[in-house]
């Protein structure tokens, strides 16, 4: 297996946090990213970029880090016990967009590379993907994200997009309430079989796909008429992101438990939010919809209407 190149990826995941901060900043038509620049004492440090009260976009970050240690934490080998003890890189760009609009859905993005072990012996993989979370439902919107997500697969293998999208739909989703977090995307781990070249274009071509995945939605549904109601929802519906990325998420876990910055791995919680007790949407409501329709598992890849 080809050696790792870890300052490629470095390289990479830093060029692609200066396109996506750069392209979000022109859709919101005015926003522009804050920078935060930050080390930790165990060893490596990163970026922060987080753009708040936009015209588009209400809060957005998007995350460079690159953290290294002498060891790994608990989050990190409880699957992999072997590596336990072992030093360690983690690098990646990490997103989460929150708009203002409820008609414009939320979304993440994750890319990233780990390695322990040293030298010959080193063990390496590849990770990360994106999906997206709608509080109304368009199935336009849907179809053109999966179709997205799998154009950026299929040169690298035909199979990789339906693995990926089962693993993300399982991954995403709150077991506490039996429910998906929003209609998927691509998500994978662990991933080295090929190489460490055909591994890395993987990645690439999954990063590459973001913008033109997320920004047609954006232009599509911004300028859509809310009210009271619809912000009322998306509010609501943004407790199902909070409590899924503090209970759930392997990254916000590994993230704490390294010693990474804490400001910097809770920027993909909402600015505002809220949660009703053993609340039911009206039946047969675009509200309704979402949850009976929209989080349902779906081939929205060959969707047809």
């Amino acid at each position: 297996m080809s050696a790792p190149e870890l300052n490629a990826v470095s390289t990479y995941l830093l060029s692609l946090q200066d396109e996506i901060c750069t392209a979000l900043a022109r859709e919101d038509g005015g926003g522009a990213f804050t920078e935060d620049n930050w080390t930790r004492d165990e060893g490596g440090g990163g970026r922060s970029r987080m753009l708040t009260n936009g015209a588009v976009f209400e809060k957005a970050g998007v995350g460079y880090s690159h953290v290294s240690g002498a060891s790994l934490p608990p989050s990190a080998t409880a699957q992999r016990p072997e590596l336990a003890g072992k030093p360690f890189h983690a690098t990646g760009v990490s997103l989460v967009v929150h708009p203002r609009n409820p008609y414009v859905p939320t979304t993440h993005m994750n890319v990233r590379f780990f390695m322990a072990g040293e030298g010959a012996e080193a063990v390496w993989w590849f990770g990360g993907g994106f999906d997206l979370t709608p509080y109304y439902g368009f199935t336009e919107d849907c179809v053109h994200w999966h179709q997205t997500a799998r154009a950026a697969c299929d040169p690298h293998g035909e199979k990789h997009y339906p693995r990926f999208k089962k693993w993300c739909d399982d991954y995403f989703y709150l077991k506490h309430r039996n429910e998906a977090r929003g209609i998927g995307g691509i998500f994978f781990d662990d991933f080295n079989a090929p190489g460490f070249a055909p591994s890395f274009a993987l990645q690439q071509s999954i990063g590459n796909a973001f913008l033109p995945a997320y920004l047609p939605i954006v232009q599509r549904r911004k300028a859509t008429p809310y009210g009271e109601r619809e912000r009322d929802f998306q509010i609501y519906r943004r407790g199902r992101y909070v409590e899924f990325n503090l209970v759930w998420d392997r990254g916000t876990h590994f993230g704490l438990q390294s010693g990474g910055r804490t400001e910097s791995i809770l920027m993909s919680l909402p600015p505002l939010v809220s949660w009703r007790y053993d609340w039911q949407p009206e039946p047969d409501s675009p509200e309704a919809r979402l949850s009976h329709f929209f989080l349902q598992p779906t081939d929205w890849a060959n969707y047809h209407a």
